[in-house]
Formats: structure tokens, sequence, C-alpha cells
């Protein structure tokens, strides 16, 4: 998004949060405002486990955008906590942007849906992938939602593309309220160094695994050094059991090599920085269901 150079007028701030079904294109929406790849972005369902903001800034606003996981029934304590997320999402909204994409119906959970028909603010309904529909779909599908939804705003966009983008950006504008900044003005989100490494490595691994090795996956960043012109990173990565750690390596270690190479050219383009990344995988019995774990990875909070 463009910077305004005027101050003349109040200036705004406020939450803006992106709710919806896993994979329709929340993360894809944020990078495309921010104008970075802040979030990562798969064709895996439940590739967002995290709350992660995006802060975009100009001389007379800060817009606060917020990536959520996807809405799911949860099935284990991992995902428990990553539905925590969302209902925080809701708590702390001046906007909430709903994402659905072409042909899809409703919430996969009736309790978050009711919570957007009663929301008490502003509530934008995006249609995502406009792109991979046609115009005769599109007329119906809005219809369907204006039904369902008659007091939300309904915007057809195209995250990928930016299609729809800068219009869906000026009404959130209109629909800030006045307030001074809640991040300093060349924060560009709320997330640190060592979490934005975490999940650029994991999202190789979700790009090239399959089944449930992506899902029993987490990393820990032990050590983030910048010295001069590079960055020197160690990271674990943690799997649920010895046979996935031998996946995860590969044949000769060719796998962790491929995940490692990716993820440091995305680094350095992120960071701007030559980047020494050195990569172990070691095994953590069940991590995704046990409390003291997921408090430790930063799902839960005491």
């Amino acid at each position: 998004m463009k910077e305004s150079n005027q101050n003349t007028n109040p200036h705004k701030a406020g939450f803006v949060n992106i709710i919806g079904n896993p994979n329709v294109g929340k993360s894809t929406f944020l990078n495309a405002v921010v104008g970075e790849n802040l979030a990562i972005t798969t064709h895996k369902a439940q590739t967002t486990r995290h709350r992660i903001l995006g802060i975009v800034n100009s001389d007379d606003y800060q817009v606060v955008i917020s990536d959520t996981p996807g809405i799911i029934k949860p099935a284990y304590e991992l995902q428990e906590s990553m539905m925590d997320f969302v209902k925080e999402s809701f708590e702390d909204a001046d906007v909430l942007l709903y994402m659905v994409e072409a042909g899809e119906k409703d919430l996969k959970n009736e309790a978050f849906f009711e919570k957007i028909k009663q929301a008490q603010v502003p509530v934008l309904l995006l249609i995502n992938k406009v792109d991979l529909s046609d115009q005769e779909k599109l007329v119906k599908m809005i219809q369907y939602w204006k039904e369902k939804l008659p007091n939300v705003e309904i915007y057809p966009i195209s995250a990928l593309h930016g299609f729809g983008i800068d219009q869906v950006f000026k009404r959130i504008l209109e629909f800030l309220p006045e307030s001074p900044p809640y991040f300093a003005k060349d924060q560009l989100t709320d997330k640190t160094e060592r979490f934005i490494v975490n999940e650029k490595i994991r999202e190789k691994i979700l790009k090239h695994y399959k089944k449930e090795i992506p899902y029993a996956v987490e990393v820990d960043t032990e050590e983030f050094k910048e010295e001069g012109d590079r960055i020197r990173i160690r990271s674990i990565i943690y799997v649920e059991r010895n046979s996935q750690k031998g996946i995860i390596i590969g044949h000769k270690g060719a796998g962790l090599k491929r995940i490692g190479s990716e993820a440091r050219k995305d680094l350095e383009q992120f960071f701007d920085k030559k980047i020494y990344l050195e990569l172990y995988v070691k095994v953590n019995k069940d991590w995704r269901k046990k409390a003291e774990q997921l408090r430790r990875f930063g799902y839960k909070h005491d």
C-alpha cells in the first residue's frame, strides 16, 4: 500500500482481523496489503497456526491487520489453541474481514458464524479467488451471502492477483476510529525475527512433505545472531516420532538440505542479508497434545 504524505487529518488506528475457513487466502491477503511475504502460504489447510499481525503505516493512519488460523472443529490440544487465537480476533476487532472463496458456503464452526452475524463492528465479506469463477456464479454467490448476512458489505477480490484490494483498504480506512498508533511507525509485525525464521522453515516442510508429517512438525530457532551484513541462525525442527525424523532428514540428508537451502534463500530476501543457517531435527514426543509444550512454542499463554 502506498503511504500518504498528508498529515492534516486526525490520526486513525485500529485492528482489522481476518477470519474464515482454512485455505481461503487469508495469509495471501495479509501479504498483499502489507507488501511483504510476512505470513507463510501453502495449498495445505492449517498452514497458519498463530495469530500474525501485519502493520501498515502512513502519516495519518496505522492499520493493524491480523491473520488467523482457518476455522476448524479442533481434534487435539494444538488445534484448540489455534481456535483460541480466532476467538481473540473477535474480541479486539475494529473491523472484521470475513473471507470466503467462490463456491464456498458456511463456516465449519457454527458458533463462529453466529459471532459474525452478531458482530458489533463493521464486517466486510471478501469473496476471494474470483479469478477462478465466472460472472454468473459470482452473481449467485453475492446473492447467497446477502441473504445469509444482510448487514455486511460484500467485495469480490483476488488476493493473489491484487484485484479489489485497494477498494477494500479504502473502506477499512473509512471505518477506523481516531486513535494514536498502537505500534512504532517503522514496525512491520508484532512477531520476532526468530518467529519469521521458524515460519519460513515450516513453510518448506509443508511444501515438500505429505500426510501427517507437516502437522507433526514445530520449529524453534535457538540462535539468531546478526554480524554486520550477515545473520547466523541455528534452528531445530521438532517431530513427534523417530520415523518422522528419518523422513524429514531424507536419504543421506537430502531432505533436510533442500529445506535449508530454500528457507535460506527466502530469509536472505526477507532480511536483505547473507544467511548462514544450521538445521537439526529432534524428537519431541506428542508435543501437539501437551499443554507445557504448546506453551513453550507460543500457542498458550499463562
